[in-house]
């Protein structure tokens, strides 16, 4: 593809030149030429439909972890997360060492601990790193869902953006089945403290534990606010939030 220049930006198809928009700005690519009759029976391209096949897959279970975690990523992601995540999906797809080639998943891959690693530390906003703001530990209980932050100074511990003043801590548990594309979340209590020097031992605990099985998703969120007339606003539309992955069970 390439990147149209000029004053007049053109939208469509001309000939077999097709001029569309993207998130990277006005683009142009040419046709294909295969059939895509021949693509799905021509024993040539049996390579092509396992790819096809493991792309639909890892982007199926990529759109699940995004709908079971959706009231969370509405404060806290970017315009690229979907191919982010789907990046890391296809590794993990790739660690599947059990299915044929074309059938291998996220749901048989996931179960490998170096897999699990890959997706351990995932941020779902890139403009805001959850590492880069929060220099206190958490500790994760696998085992309760709970997430600990012992002893956090926000005035030292919390690199705040310009104009918060106070910010919010909040956590869930997610059980996802990649396998058969379902899911159960809890979410925990929020914490909200003011920037301020007071040191506090923040403990956010699960409503229950999730229902079924799958692989368990421990993930933590910050969400700055500014304060006016003791009302709360979200600081720039949560540009300036973050939420991570925090642990993989």
């Amino acid at each position: 593809m390439a990147r149209q220049k000029g004053l007049l930006k053109y939208k469509g198809t001309l000939d077999d030149l097709t001029f569309y928009q993207s998130q990277d700005g006005n683009m142009v690519r040419q046709k294909g030429s295969l059939d895509a009759a021949r693509i799905k029976k021509d024993p040539a391209f049996i390579r092509t439909r396992e790819n096809m096949a493991e792309f639909s897959s890892f982007t199926k279970s990529g759109k699940l972890l995004r709908e079971a975690i959706r009231p969370l990523l509405l404060s806290a992601s970017d315009n690229r997360v979907i191919s982010r995540l789907n990046s890391v999906l296809t590794a993990i797809k790739n660690q599947d060492s059990i299915s044929a080639r074309g059938l291998r998943n996220v749901g048989v891959g996931i179960t490998v601990p170096s897999a699990k690693a890959l997706l351990k530390g995932f941020n779902f906003n890139k403009r805001s790193l959850l590492e880069s703001i929060v220099y206190q530990p958490y500790i994760v209980n696998t085992l309760t869902g709970v997430i600990t932050i012992n002893g956090i100074q926000p005035i030292n511990n919390i690199i705040a953006p310009p104009g918060a003043t106070h910010f919010t801590l909040k956590g869930a548990w997610a059980r996802v089945d990649f396998v058969n594309g379902v899911y159960d979340v809890q979410y925990t209590n929020l914490v909200n403290l003011k920037i301020d020097n007071i040191i506090t031992n923040v403990v956010l605990t699960p409503a229950a534990v999730p229902a079924g099985a799958g692989t368990d998703l421990f993930l933590l969120e910050i969400e700055f606010f500014q304060e006016v007339n003791l009302v709360q606003y979200m600081l720039n539309n949560g540009g300036y939030n973050a939420l991570t992955i925090a642990e993989v069970g």
